[in-house]
């Protein structure tokens, strides 16, 4: 069996259309999507929920796929999901990895950030709806 690292991430967007954000307490000190790697017999959802839990104090419900990504450095994949927060909670650092979360505007994000961060961020906003994948359901035959 392979032993591929996953990981995932939430795009939380309150009323204003503002994006959650978390600040890590370790490397650059940079702004990142709440999210993290998977753990042992994980699906990418329950891995998003968790670490958003675990960063910020929040239960979301998690909604769509807005994209996959691969690391090669790291041979990894990432999937991003779009939540929501499901009892419209006060995020609160609630990690010691993470100094400071909150809601910030699309046309002003904090810095530093990675270009992965603010890329996974635009895609998810060009998606307008449109999931990036397509679910299977059962199969029909053409005979």
């Amino acid at each position: 069996m392979s032993n591929k690292l996953m990981g995932a991430a939430a795009i939380i967007l309150d009323s204003d259309g503002r994006v959650l954000l978390v600040k890590h307490s370790y490397g650059k000190l940079n702004w990142d999507l709440p999210g993290g790697k998977s753990e042992a017999d994980e699906s990418a959802q329950e891995t998003a929920r968790r670490e958003v839990q675990e960063e910020t104090g929040l239960e979301v419900e998690v909604g769509p796929l807005t994209g996959i990504y691969y690391d090669p450095h790291y041979d990894m994949h990432h999937f991003v999901f779009l939540s929501s927060n499901a009892n419209d909670q006060v995020p609160i650092p609630s990690s010691p990895e993470i100094l400071e979360c909150g809601y910030f505007s699309i046309d002003d994000l904090p810095t530093p950030m990675s270009d992965f961060t603010y890329n996974r961020i635009q895609d998810a906003l060009k998606l307008e709806g449109r999931p990036p994948f397509h679910t299977i359901g059962p199969r029909q035959w053409i005979e």
